[in-house]
């Protein structure tokens, strides 16, 4: 576990990492406290990420693909996938835990279609979940950060091995993607599992939340960047190819409407 900045007024992070047997379930367990820094407009970039936040402090502004206003303000609450840019602004009293999901383990810890948390926030109070709103009532009645993250991995792991089976054909289209980088053709993948193209996109809204084909552009973005953030391509034009697309060109409009930006103006997080 690590601690943020040490800075009075920049924030603090903790960090624990799931338990082995959670590793394809569960990508990490965030504390995050504010200490009067307001954040204005910090991007994040399209991810295979299914968060869940339990707030104490100040709610957060996000906007999907937007600059957010203060009607978008949020407290507790879940989220899906998103192929598009999240902006996000605080005013320096935010205090939270966050739990990372993938989008499978987001299909088993909240039990729902996917597609009802795809494209936007959840308010924890619109989940009608009374085991998460407990929870949430627990982490907040702690006053010790290290207590809290044992809360939430408990938690998580119980809920988990509670949960339903998710379906195995998308757990296996799903991971064919992920090992080829997303370069599967759609087509392909409906034919191995004896399915219609429509059958398997459907499935994957239910299961993953978005359609196979916006799950592939986010994969081959996400190893876009990661291989920009290691320093070891010659350039944009390496990466390109390196990672699929068809020209430099192509990769500048992947990054455009994912990140949000240019290329050559994205930075990885620090």
């Amino acid at each position: 576990m690590g601690h943020g900045q040490k800075s009075s007024s920049e924030p603090v992070f903790w960090y624990r990492s799931p338990a082995p047997r959670l590793n394809m379930l569960v990508s990490g367990i965030y504390g995050y406290r504010e200490n009067g820094a307001a954040m204005q407009g910090l991007t994040e970039t399209a991810s295979l990420t299914v968060p869940l936040i339990v707030n104490f402090g100040s709610p957060f502004r996000i906007g999907l693909g937007r600059t957010p206003t203060l009607a978008d303000s949020y407290g507790s609450f879940a989220a899906g996938l998103f192929a598009g840019p999240i902006v996000m602004d605080s005013d320096g009293a935010a205090e939270c835990i966050q739990i990372n999901f993938t989008p499978l383990g987001g299909r088993l810890f909240f039990g729902l279609p996917m597609s009802e948390l795809a494209d936007r926030m959840v308010a924890l109070d619109d989940l009608a979940d009374c085991d998460i709103d407990q929870f949430a009532r627990r982490l907040a009645e702690l006053n010790s950060w290290e207590s809290r993250l044992d809360l939430a991995e408990h938690f998580i792991a119980i809920r988990l091995d509670r949960a339903s089976q998710a379906n195995p054909l998308i757990g296996w289209a799903f991971s064919q993607l992920m090992l080829k980088g997303g370069d599967v053709r759609i087509g392909a993948l409906a034919e191995k599992l004896d399915w219609s193209r429509r059958r398997l996109v459907a499935s994957f809204r239910e299961e993953i939340g978005l359609p196979p084909k916006s799950v592939s552009r986010i994969i081959r973005f996400n190893a876009a960047q990661a291989l920009a953030a290691k320093g070891t391509a010659a350039g944009w034009a390496d990466i390109a190819a390196a990672c699929g697309y068809a020209d430099q060109a192509h990769l500048t409009r992947e990054f455009t409407s994912l990140a949000g930006c240019a290329p050559t103006a994205w930075r990885p997080a620090k």
